[in-house]
């Protein structure tokens, strides 16, 4: 499937369209599948899979874990079998197929990014344009599908977080990631980044700081330290997450080059994008980024703002639209 350039036709009625969401709970794959099912208005139940050794390694290309297998009372695919199923991440890819041979292919399938097992794995595959998967049934757009709203945005601004209102302007949201199997933060990381940030607050910026549960302790301890400093916000986990209230209201945004999903995010609001690179970052998501400073939403962050002035760019409606039409395609052959 092409990538669309046009506006998504209006979204079918697909509310009666029982749904599950199959993860293994990793926070960024889950929320693609949750902002497709919630775009399409699905009435959809999240199961996530914790496969035991050795189904877990063997994924995706092994079996699923006997215990879950479909019409189990007590494992992960229990109960009667949906109508779509929305899946991701390679640990999920044994429990999209077991379902989809148990109910004989009525269950329509869908994953997100590529299962590593071939494009015809799931009746629709959504991947990024930098992938390099294709097939007939492949959908590609350059920015991944997610939960950052415009309605979501828009409630946002008009309703600011009290906790963000009163900082001073310009209010920059800073989005930092953290330490995964293939990149980790250095020392020098850090300090560049701190550096950096630094040089915003002493311009008068008012930073408003996210971290991610793989932020390293010491970036975290000393990114507190730097907003209690300076002044600002800092989100320490243990009060309601602002992270789309930051979004709604920042006059630019920092994030780090280790999480596609953050910049996917960042640049549906139409506010500059400041990328902070680390080295060892994935040369697929490097062809993201090129993409996006293309599009003029995203340029280096090196502790200065820019002025970058864009349409905002969502992809999920586009997505969801040529999920929605696979999906229905699919019902008619059964119908």
């Amino acid at each position: 499937m092409p990538s669309p350039n046009a506006a998504p036709a209006p979204l079918p009625d697909l509310s009666q369209a029982r749904t599950w969401i199959v993860t293994d709970g990793k926070a960024g794959d889950e929320n693609q599948c949750v902002g497709l099912a919630e775009t399409l208005d699905l009435p959809f139940e999240v199961r996530r899979v914790s496969p035991r050794p050795p189904f877990g390694w063997m994924a995706p290309w092994g079996p699923v874990d006997p215990r879950d297998q479909p019409g189990d009372r007590r494992g992960s695919l229990a109960g009667p079998l949906p109508d779509l199923l929305i899946a991701s991440g390679r640990r999920s890819v044994p429990y999209l197929r077991a379902v989809r041979e148990a109910s004989q292919g009525r269950t329509f399938t869908a994953f997100l990014k590529d299962p590593r097992t071939g494009h015809d794995t799931a009746n629709f595959v959504w991947v990024p344009d930098y992938d390099d998967l294709r097939g007939p049934n492949v959908f590609t757009t350059l920015t991944p599908p997610h939960q950052v709203t415009p309605e979501r945005l828009d409630e946002a601004r008009r309703n600011p977080d009290p906790r963000l209102a009163a900082l001073p302007w310009p209010r920059i949201a800073v989005l930092i990631g953290g330490d995964s199997r293939h990149l980790s933060y250095r020392p020098a990381d850090m300090r560049r980044l701190l550096r950096d940030l630094t040089k915003l607050t002493d311009g008068g910026c008012s930073l408003m700081v996210t971290v991610s549960r793989r932020t390293p302790q010491n970036l975290r301890d000393a990114l507190r330290t730097l907003v209690a400093t300076k002044g600002g916000f800092y989100w320490d986990g243990a009060s309601s997450n602002p992270y789309v209230p930051m979004l709604a209201i920042a006059d630019a945004i920092v994030v780090t080059s280790d999480s596609a999903n953050m910049v996917g995010e960042s640049v549906s609001t139409g506010a500059p994008v400041l990328l902070f690179d680390l080295p060892k970052t994935y040369i697929r998501h490097r062809r993201l980024f090129a993409g996006l400073a293309m599009a003029g939403a995203l340029k280096p962050f090196v502790g200065r703002l820019e002025a970058l002035h864009y349409t905002p760019l969502d992809a999920t409606p586009v997505i969801a639209q040529a999920m929605a039409k696979a999906y229905a395609d699919h019902r008619a052959r059964w119908a």
